[in-house]
């Protein structure tokens, strides 16, 4: 880590699944914000499901999400 970061805002309108997701942990945890972090360290960012997929298989990720599937380490 380099002690950096970076603020990214959501609203309802531009993307209403993940801005529904922060709401239902805010409601949950009274945190009103998510941290996230780089999907796959030192290499490309990742455009296409088959690049997610391929990087999940590749390391020690847990579980995966993209849209409505859900992957898991069996």
């Amino acid at each position: 880590m380099d002690g950096s970061g970076r603020l990214q805002t959501v609203t309802r309108a531009t993307n209403p699944r993940y801005y529904a997701l922060i709401e239902a942990f805010h409601e949950l945890s009274g945190v009103p914000m998510v941290l996230n972090t780089s999907f796959n360290e030192n290499e490309p960012v990742v455009c296409k499901p088959e690049e997610a997929l391929d990087c999940f298989l590749r390391t020690k990720m847990d579980v995966l999400v993209m849209g409505e599937w859900v992957v898991e380490r069996g």
